[in-house]
């Protein structure tokens, strides 16, 4: 009786093992957050398809690891609920990798890292300080490093808060804030460079204060996932930077390089 019980239980527990196994994903699909409008490193373009950096990367990583990826366009702000709530596998939108945010996910290596700025208009002659910044308006993306390192920093400035660095930029251009602070590259290539940026320029220093900006962008997944879809990953980020694909894809859209050092 014992020695059938026994069986039995070894019987459950090989059948609930391979069970477990089974439903293991083995990351041959890979369902990967996008934003859509953070250009130059991912938009919508003119046809209604995604395009940029980001996405350009995004289907090499994917290609490198065998896996078939679906991109999920969602608002910057929403990726990490996303993530959390299992309508994503892992996000690629220049999300940060702060000590903040790796208390709710987990993150890759960094692919690429690079510093903040502010933009005005050039006869602005802005102080780019919390004390010569008192009382104007800062436009920044929400959910963002950005928006943090501006409402903890800039304390005497007015704070205002967009969807998407795009809606900032049209309210700069239309005059109802005095700056915007964000990804130096985004402002110079989705702003500075394009025919709405005429009579705009960055203002003061660049801003690189790990407790804010971290240690530069990486793919964020769920915490449970790390072990293998992070191992999947770097292993994919590794080999692009080694084969030249990273390169490649650096200098298509930047005139610099944006490599984490």
């Amino acid at each position: 009786m014992q020695r059938r019980s026994l069986i039995a239980l070894a019987a459950l527990a090989l059948g609930a093992a391979t069970a477990v196994q089974a439903q293991a994903p083995d990351w041959k699909k890979i369902r990967i957050g996008v934003e859509g409008a953070y250009p130059p490193f991912s938009e919508v373009g003119p046809d209604g398809k995604l395009k940029g950096f980001e996405i350009d990367y995004a289907n090499a990583l994917c290609a490198e690891m065998k896996a078939e990826c679906t991109l999920v366009q969602q608002d910057f702000d929403g990726l990490i609920p996303a993530l959390q709530a299992r309508k994503v596998d892992a996000i690629i939108a220049s999300v940060s990798i702060t000590d903040e945010r790796k208390k709710a996910i987990a993150f890759s290596n960094p692919y690429y890292n690079t510093p903040a700025r502010f933009a005005a208009k050039v006869d602005a002659k802005l102080d780019v300080s919390p004390a010569g910044m008192k009382g104007k308006k800062i436009g920044v993306q929400r959910a963002t490093i950005h928006e943090k390192f501006a409402a903890e920093v800039f304390k005497q400035s007015e704070i205002v808060r967009y969807a998407t660095q795009d809606q900032a930029f049209l309210d700069l251009k239309s005059g109802r804030i005095d700056a915007t602070v964000a990804d130096m590259v985004a402002i110079d290539m989705g702003f500075l460079k394009t025919p709405a940026g005429k009579g705009f320029a960055f203002a003061g220093p660049t801003f690189t204060d790990v407790k804010y900006f971290g240690v530069g962008s990486g793919v964020g997944m769920r915490k449970a996932d790390e072990k293998v879809l992070g191992k999947k990953f770097n292993d994919a980020i590794a080999a692009l930077r080694a084969n030249g694909t990273f390169k490649k894809l650096n200098d298509k859209y930047f005139e610099y390089d944006i490599s984490p050092k």
